[in-house]
């Protein structure tokens, strides 16, 4: 039998309640074998949808979690040690295919493999996008629903803002109006200063292309303004956290199974489409769901486990001998992802970030004050952001049409701060002190794709995440390093900043490209490989409704139903996509 392992967390605070939730690591711990609702992937999406139908009692929801549970992992929880989570369990260590656009490198991406999903994994930033974004959603899936002033409610309902670790006066760093106050996830300004903080504030007087932007998150992300992360408490604010918190844990009607990949979704009825069962890899066992399957294991593994289903294109179904149940040709197609790269300059000043990777006794002491009253330099990633749109005369124009959703849209995301963490293939620039900026191409027109491998097509996926492969992303990466040249030039940096370092100066175009293609890596921001499109269309994968089109009893909710990128980092509309699809859901079987 199962082992129930009723976490520890639980106890303190349920120990009065009458009835729990059941948590097991193996199916055979389950109470039943068939319930209303079945989620596969306990992620962002899965999370949310697990309380929000759980808040119906007639309902009984089974969530299905790949990894383990986040409960006392540390670096699930301290904000700065978030990179500690990559290359571990915590992770499922994909690696692309070799990327023709990054000088055939292959590269990882980072996919969670843990309770709340890329939420518990992440760097925390919360950017919403552009009203844009939205908007053009709703243009391509012909539902209103799905645009900024419908989806806003949402992005609202989820966001509890709070005050930053160290609670400082935040007045003029946001604007109160566009935040939520009630919802579940935390989110708030940065909990410890950078010392290069008042010099990039006086840059925002100088650079015209970067003004300063008081809210990030009120639509029309131009400018440069104060970072806003997933963090309450000085603390990780994920969806495992926020909405699988022990008061919804008392629930009897949510079980949740850790450790238990799912590798099919299947028929329930061999002559129906109607996919309301999934198969556990290796045991091969099986659940049923009375109402829905929800697929919510992120946009590289809802296609894989579509297409281990017979879901997808008929041609590439056949050719790997798995027989064609729905012949749905963009699964796993219109993979985007933001190419990512950074530059860094040395600095006349021993006080940067660098210390904390650099200083074993700094980094334990800033650990031993976090643990202490969850304040210092370990509850902050960083402190501003800044986004800006090409110039409308630029001559790439001429031959390209603008890739964004509008003219509140953002090309480019430079993210300058202390020290030199994101510069030469995503790892930071060693020896020394520095002030850098990542740079990241919000509005990609390349393509990728998942795929299944041939011989092992239960196996890893094939992940190309197309990175850079057009003209017009590599002209846009380029021109994102001169618009980061352009802020470290202001007059604000005389005499701190002493040479640029990564990539180093004066190179031509030519020689930049070579350094962009050996140093760009994946901002592990994929989504698109499920796509929305309207209930008509012969492309795409799911309705605006997201049921998966041709088949009963199956819904995706996660960030591959996004049909284009949003122009900023996809945590906050993957939380607003889940809020939303729930009530969809409610709806549909009240």
């Amino acid at each position: 039998m199962g082992r129930n392992i009723l976490l520890p967390f639980l106890l303190a605070s349920t120990l009065a309640l009458p009835s729990l939730a059941v948590v097991v690591q193996h199916i055979d711990g389950l109470p039943r074998t068939t319930y209303d609702f079945i989620i596969v992937g306990g992620g962002i999406a899965g999370a949310v949808i697990a309380n929000r139908l759980t808040e119906n009692p007639k309902f009984n929801v089974l969530l299905v979690e790949a990894g383990p549970t986040n409960f006392g992992v540390l670096a699930t929880e301290v904000p700065f040690l978030w990179f500690e989570l990559t290359n571990t369990i915590y992770d499922w260590n994909y690696t692309t295919i070799a990327q023709p656009g990054l000088n055939n490198r292959s590269i990882p991406i980072a996919r969670a493999h843990i309770l709340g999903g890329c939420s518990s994994h992440n760097g925390m930033v919360y950017t919403r996008g552009s009203s844009d974004d939205y908007d053009r959603w709703a243009r391509v899936t012909g539902d209103a629903g799905w645009s900024w002033k419908n989806v806003l409610p949402y992005i609202i309902k989820n966001e509890k803002w709070s005050p930053p670790a160290d609670l400082h006066n935040t007045s003029g760093q946001f604007t109160p109006s566009v935040h939520g106050k009630n919802g579940l996830m935390s989110v708030s300004l940065p909990g410890n200063p950078s010392p290069v903080d008042d010099m990039l504030l006086e840059t925002t007087k100088q650079v015209p292309e970067l003004p300063f932007l008081q809210d990030l998150n009120a639509g029309r992300p131009l400018g440069l303004g104060w970072w806003q992360s997933s963090i309450g408490n000085g603390t990780r604010s994920s969806s495992a956290a926020a909405y699988l918190a022990p008061q919804f844990m008392s629930r009897k009607n949510l079980d949740i199974l850790l450790e238990t990949k799912v590798s099919r979704i299947l028929p329930t009825v061999k002559s129906q489409l109607t996919f309301r069962t999934i198969e556990i890899a290796v045991s091969k066992q099986r659940l049923t769901a009375t109402k829905e399957v929800i697929l919510s294991a992120g946009a590289i593994n809802t296609p894989h486990i579509l297409m281990n289903s017979g879901i997808g294109d008929r041609a590439t179904l056949s050719d790997i001998g798995i027989p064609t149940l729905i012949n749905l040709p963009s699964v796993g197609k219109n993979l985007t992802e933001h190419p990512t790269a950074g530059i860094a300059y040395t600095v006349n000043s021993n006080d940067t970030t660098d210390n904390l990777l650099a200083n074993a006794t700094l980094a334990a002491e800033a650990l031993a004050q976090w643990q202490f009253n969850r304040t210092g330099p370990y509850t902050t990633l960083g402190t501003f952001l800044g986004w800006e749109r090409l110039s409308a005369k630029s001559s790439i124009f001429d031959k390209f049409k603008d890739p964004t959703a509008g003219p509140n849209s953002p090309h480019i995301e430079l993210s300058p701060g202390s020290g030199a963490f994101i510069t030469v293939n995503g790892l930071p620039v060693t020896g020394g002190h520095h002030v850098g900026a990542g740079i990241a191409v919000l509005s990609p027109t390349s393509r990728g794709s998942v795929t299944l491998n041939r011989t092992n097509p239960l196996g890893d996926p094939v992940i190309d995440l197309g990175l850079l492969i057009t003209e017009l992303d590599m002209f846009t990466m380029r021109e994102g390093f001169r618009a980061a040249r352009r802020l470290f030039s202001a007059p604000a940096w005389d005499g701190y900043i002493i040479e640029q370092v990564a990539p180093a100066a004066n190179l031509t175009d030519a020689e930049l490209d070579e350094f962009i293609r050996d140093n760009s890596f994946s901002a592990s921001h994929p989504v698109g490989t499920a796509a929305m499109s309207a209930k008509g269309a012969r492309y795409g994968v799911v309705d605006p409704n997201l049921l998966v089109k041709g088949a009963t009893g199956l819904r995706i909710v996660d960030a591959s139903i996004m049909p284009f990128l949003i122009s900023g980092h996809t945590q906050a509309p993957t939380y607003a996509i889940a809020e939303r699809a729930a009530d969809i859901i409610k709806a549909a079987w009240h």
